[in-house]
């Protein structure tokens, strides 16, 4: 079994409330699932849609054919009709279509019949649910868990509606009624956002600051969440610059600390990134990529920010670029990003996207969280002579010794203009190429810190080269082809910079013959040429998407087809 549901409306409708209940449902009902959120950059209007892919088997990315569509529009009938299959089932106004395949259902008028059409996220969520086979007692217990936090009253009224809803498609006959056939759970859902404030708690990050931006928002909100529970403070700044900078101060003064932004957001945290790179302050920025330049596709996808993160700010000094591909490398490479953060003394910037961000993936094993989070602060105990600290001390590693001010005998001084080992501003042109050779030294250690690709078959004649949370779509685009004979496989990074070129050559250059196609979503296949700067490959073609919307393996399939790649 492997099915697409697809809901669609306009902006305010509810949407995402019918899809969380028909995820939730299907997840507990022991299936694999995958949803993917998409909406336009308003508050009312558009059309919006929620795609939840089940299935028996562990699914990677979201499907283009659509099996169960519920339209809450007209919109979403015009739009999405052609991707529905012969067997399709439609629940929808007959108003929107003479076409006979629609399953009439008057979603306003029955949820005005409840009291408000405020319900009619209700009436659709139920029906979609029994025409998956769920009973009235599953149906009944789906509303009751997600609306647990209403008064008494709405739970009622939320009730009738689903019984409404439930009762006008308890005829409709669907092709697989997998809730009929509950099993065990396997897993949690959970999205990219979460995974990331998750890392963060995990890594002991004690200050979030943040501008509001999207799609970075959503992190910043479940890592304000955990602050309820947790020693978190979260403080939303006036601007990303003020933000940045908070997030350095606190740093500075000893605690873990993270902000999140997007393209523009992350334009504007520069001048901060710098100052960081010269004061060799640790800092973790997430950079949640979307479509630009400028305000472009606020609430879309994209893979753009490759070389900005990597380049960012001016000058030379070293960084830390993660790229996780799943909810579990975001958790596990947050935890990092502030591990290396600190033990280097560097900026870490992760880059996420909206993709990754706000879809809803299957979790099957629980996060391991270590107690023990290991830190790189000396003090007075430390140091033979704390009088004589000298926070830019010159040493082999180019790691000098990290006291934090006001904590003992040693006198910490730092400045963004170039600066002498004991933090005093100088110009001498021989401490300044000391300065500069010392910061650049951490590099051969910080880039065997990092893992190389992910990889599937990778001694296959053609290999798909990915980053980031391109990874699911083409891993299933790499499973489709060699299902038909194709000799395929993947390598897929997620651990970007300094790049790992030794572990990376090891994969690549295994057969002289290997033709190695770059899947990337920008435009100039930007870590296809940081490949090639690195390892002195070459590439036989590209499939680049650049519309704001996420890759799916039929996607990729099709134009390695198109191509005469595959």
């Amino acid at each position: 079994m492997d099915i697409t549901i697809l809901i669609g409306g306009a902006a305010g409708q509810g949407i995402q409330t019918i899809g969380t209940l028909l995820s939730a449902a299907c997840c507990k009902a022991g299936y694999f699932a995958m949803a993917v959120n998409d909406f336009e950059s308003r508050v009312r209007g558009g059309h919006s849609f929620f795609k939840i892919r089940i299935s028996n088997a562990p699914v990677y990315a979201s499907r283009e054919s659509v099996d169960l569509l519920i339209a809450l529009d007209k919109n979403t009938w015009e739009i999405h009709s052609p991707s529905l299959r012969d067997n399709s089932v439609v629940l929808a106004d007959e108003d929107f279509s003479s076409s006979g395949r629609i399953v009439p259902l008057a979603f306003e008028q029955l949820a005005k019949e409840t009291g408000s059409n405020l319900f009619i996220n209700t009436v659709a969520a139920a029906a979609g649910l029994r025409v998956l086979g769920a009973g009235p007692a599953t149906v009944q217990s789906t509303i009751k868990d997600h609306f647990s936090g209403l008064k008494e009253d709405l739970l009622e009224k939320n009730l009738d509606a689903a019984q409404k809803g439930f009762e006008k498609v308890a005829d409709v006959l669907f092709e697989e009624q997998p809730l009929a056939h509950p099993s065990v759970p396997k897993g949690n859902l959970i999205s990219g956002a979460k995974a990331i404030a998750l890392g963060a708690a995990a890594a002991d990050c004690r200050i979030g600051a943040f501008y509001p931006m999207s799609p970075a928002t959503s992190i910043m909100q479940h890592l304000t969440d955990l602050s309820k529970r947790l020693d978190i403070v979260v403080e939303q700044a006036e601007d990303e610059i003020a933000a940045a900078n908070i997030v350095i101060g606190a740093s500075f003064a000893g605690a873990r600390a993270m902000t999140a932004t997007s393209g523009g957001g992350f334009c504007l945290m520069t001048e901060a990134l710098g100052l960081a790179g010269m004061t060799e302050t640790p800092m973790v920025i997430v950079n949640a990529m979307r479509p630009g330049p400028s305000t472009g596709l606020p609430t879309r996808t994209a893979q753009g920010d490759l070389r900005f993160a990597i380049h960012a700010s001016h000058d030379d000094f070293p960084r830390f670029v993660f790229a996780p591909g799943t909810p579990t490398q975001a958790f596990e490479q947050t935890r990092k990003a502030f591990y290396l953060s600190e033990k280097y003394q560097v900026p870490a910037i992760i880059l996420a996207d909206q993709y990754l961000l706000d879809s809803l993936f299957l979790l099957e094993k629980p996060f391991f969280i270590d107690k023990h989070v290991e830190r790189f602060i000396v003090t007075d105990d430390d140091m033979p002579d704390p009088g004589g600290y000298e926070r830019f001390a010159v040493t082999d590693s180019g790691i000098s010794p990290r006291a934090l001010p006001c904590k003992g005998k040693a006198l910490v001084k730092v400045s963004s203009d170039e600066h002498r080992p004991d933090g005093h501003i100088t110009e001498d042109i021989a401490i300044r190429n000391t300065m500069m050779e010392k910061r650049r030294a951490k590099l051969p250690a910080m880039i065997e810190e990092l893992d190389g690709p992910e990889t599937v078959s990778p001694d296959a004649h053609t290999l798909l080269i990915g980053w980031g949370s391109s990874a699911g779509a083409i891993k299933e685009a790499t499973d489709l082809l060699r299902d038909q004979g194709a000799d395929i496989g993947c390598l897929l990074f997620s651990q970007i910079w300094p790049f790992p070129a030794t572990a990376a050559e090891k994969m690549l250059k295994n057969n002289p013959d290997t033709q190695f196609i770059a899947v990337e979503m920008n435009a100039e296949a930007q870590f296809a040429g940081i490949l090639k700067e690195n390892t002195n490959i070459n590439f036989s073609g590209y499939v680049l998407k650049y519309d704001g919307r996420p890759f799916t393996a039929q996607f990729i399939v099709d134009a390695l087809k198109e191509k005469e790649l595959a």
